[in-house]
């Protein structure tokens, strides 16, 4: 890894702590919550708004040439071969209830590679980061995946997107047939702490039908560092800018391949009000 990549890390990881101390100070206490695109249960808050203005601000107070992509603000300083990709508050649903599972990603690519890697648990004071090619770390000490060797073994965590009950890309079917097969299944309220928890081997596996890239930028690359895979629902490459995710230890994958094409052939009825969101 370069002395570049290692200011850019060093940036991403002040900016997290910096964002995380906005976060607890917001926390039980916030006075503005919105909804994004209509979506009722698709949520903001200034928490979100301050946390990612406080990031932006570092990263180009240090870079002022690199391009961001921002969940709330969209896209800064437009295109540069160095591009930031930020979540400041990811389970803003978790926040708004004062559940206190919640975190910061910051990612960087270079040339649409992903080099860096930040997901910040502030309430625990957890800081994963990686680099390419240089490991995957908690708090200093290096992480890797989990040793289990098949679903049955393996604790599996999912999350839903915001339209679950139109039933998007077999959601429910696959979280039985998921139920069925693995020891157990999660659900936390954050796609960058899932990933996290892979990469530590805390969790065996992660997928769920629709991530934008700032939910699992940085995750991926812990995982990959971490010893783990990725792969999109058919084992191809995964590109960050398609929705669907598939995360593991790497000795699962294959298996939980099997389960998402599987179910896609299982029948079951939903009832529900088309059209509404669910709550991520």
């Amino acid at each position: 890894m370069t002395d570049r990549y290692n200011d850019i890390l060093d940036t991403a990881m002040r900016a997290a702590r910096e964002a995380g101390k906005i976060l607890l100070h917001h926390l039980g206490d916030l006075r503005e919550i919105e909804v994004k695109n209509n979506q009722p249960f698709n949520l903001v808050t200034e928490a979100d708004k301050n946390s990612e203005r406080c990031i932006v601000e570092r990263i180009l107070a240090d870079f002022p040439d690199h391009a961001i992509l921002g969940e709330e603000s969209g896209a800064h300083a437009g295109e540069a071969p160095y591009r930031w990709i930020i979540d400041p508050l990811d389970g803003t649903t978790n926040f708004t209830h004062a559940f206190p599972i919640f975190s910061i990603s910051i990612a960087v690519t270079h040339e649409s590679q992903l080099i860096v890697g930040v997901i910040y648990d502030p309430v625990r004071d957890e800081m994963f980061h990686a680099s390419r090619g240089g490991g995957a770390f908690l708090n200093g000490a290096p992480i890797r995946v989990s040793e289990a060797s098949s679903i049955e073994k393996a604790m599996l965590v999912t999350g839903f997107p915001y339209n679950i009950r139109e039933n998007p890309n077999y959601c429910y079917e696959r979280f039985i047939a998921f139920l069925k097969e693995a020891q157990a299944i999660r659900r936390l309220g954050s796609a960058a702490l899932d990933c996290a928890y892979v990469a530590a081997g805390r969790l065996d596996g992660f997928w769920e039908v629709s991530l934008q890239p700032w939910d699992k930028a940085a995750g991926e690359l812990l995982i990959e560092e971490a010893g783990g895979r990725v792969s999109g629902f058919q084992g191809q490459k995964h590109d960050m800018y398609e929705l669907p995710f598939l995360a593991s230890n790497g000795r699962i994958h294959d298996e939980m391949l099997r389960v998402l094409e599987e179910a896609k052939s299982v029948t079951i009825t939903v009832t529900g009000a088309p059209g509404a969101a669910s709550r991520d």
